[in-house]
């Protein structure tokens, strides 16, 4: 099965944290002799839970939650998904889904939206980029797993959920959706004054190239000629797949970087580049960014920065610059790992890893949006 590369910001859950770690300074033997020792302490523990605990449990649940909460001890983006959770990834790889239309990480025992989805439940009913939910149905989060979470969030189509609100500068509210099976529309487009074209880039997934080169067709076709300017909307986009954002970006540029990543050994390093010819004829591009700008679409953004091929206008983005492999276990029998595998770097050589893309001009395009410091990566734990 091929290996997926993403650089998205997904969902968080619980730290079991088990200890499997070898220090470094310790010697080969004796950090493997840690390392079974430990691993006989959780089985340990495993058989009291097992025979001790006040209710029945599952041992499938508990090592499925043990095995998670090590990775996710990692860093935010590293996870298990049991087979359940990796079809469920597979289907939102494809862009349609059933839920509220919001990408969401784990915070402090809250859940911080990334980002709502372009014609979703959740943008049409005002969710915001950096806002926190506490509650679902009046019950708390606080307690659960972002995955427990979600799974809440979801349900059937039409019926009614509540989830309580915590915006900075407000008091606690309350917000009432329907859920609604989601098909992610990446790429919308029109046609504004003087020729000049609007494309919108919610997500980065399987479609994203592919419907954004269709779109720059149908703005030609519909303008009869070329564009006098063209402005490329990636706030609130929350990322998506390495090599969508690599074909986006390889519509822009006449060859040269786009982007690179470097593994754990610092000669592990792979290049991207684009494929000489730009689909737009050298067309002046501004990039508008905000703080729910992420990972794959902070790639296309500092890629077009870096090259000058665009000016970004907007505030500062999130500062996601971690790539994470999804590891499929048994052929996906078993689930599969993502884990971080790697750090990109924009053309000109930059980490943006908890800094983010700093735009050329800084421009709040909403009421309480600031130019200033707002919740991101680098909020983050580990």
């Amino acid at each position: 099965m091929k290996l997926r590369h993403w650089i998205t910001a997904p969902v968080l859950g619980v730290m079991l944290g088990v200890g499997v770690i070898a220090v470094a300074s310790e010697s080969p033997e004796r950090s493997r002799l840690d390392t079974f020792r430990r691993l006989e302490l959780f089985g340990d523990v495993l058989v009291r839970v097992q025979n001790e605990y006040v209710v029945p449990t599952d041992d499938a649940e508990l090592i499925d939650s043990a095995i998670d909460g090590m990775l996710r001890s990692l860093d935010p983006h590293s996870s298990y998904l049991n087979p359940d959770d990796f079809r469920d990834m597979q289907v939102t790889t494809r862009g349609e889904y059933g839920g509220l239309g919001i990408e969401v990480v784990m915070q402090e025992g809250l859940i911080l939206v990334v980002a709502p989805m372009d014609d979703t439940p959740a943008d049409r009913a005002g969710i915001r980029s950096g806002d926190l939910l506490s509650h679902i149905n009046g019950d708390p989060i606080l307690g659960l797993t972002v995955d427990e979470a979600v799974d809440q969030m979801r349900g059937p189509v039409g019926e009614p959920i509540t989830v309580t609100v915590i915006r900075a500068g407000e008091e606690p509210f309350d917000v009432t959706m329907q859920r609604e099976n989601i098909r992610v529309r990446p790429v919308a487009w029109r046609v504004e004054e003087n020729n000049v074209g609007y494309v919108r880039v919610a997500t980065f997934n399987d479609q994203a190239s592919d419907s954004l080169e269709d779109a720059l067709r149908s703005i030609r076709e519909e303008i009869d000629g070329d564009m006098t300017g063209l402005v490329l909307d990636l706030r609130d986009n929350p990322g998506g797949l390495l090599d969508q954002s690599v074909s986006v970006t390889d519509l822009f540029l006449d060859g040269g970087e786009v982007v690179s990543t470097r593994g754990r050994n610092p000669r592990d390093i792979e290049r991207y580049n684009a494929r000489p010819g730009d689909m737009t004829n050298g067309t002046p591009i501004v990039v508008l960014i905000n703080g729910g700008t992420a990972s794959a679409a902070e790639i296309v953004a500092g890629a077009l920065q870096d090259r000058r091929r665009a000016t970004l206008v907007g505030v500062p983005s999130f500062g996601k610059g971690s790539v994470q492999t999804v590891i499929p276990l048994r052929g996906g029998r078993d689930g599969a790992l993502r884990l971080t595998t790697a750090t990109y770097f924009t053309p000109a050589g930059r980490s943006i890893q908890a800094t983010g893309i700093l735009p050329d001009v800084e421009v709040a395009f909403r009421r309480g949006e600031t130019v200033g410091r707002r919740l991101s990566e680098a909020d983050l734990p580990n």
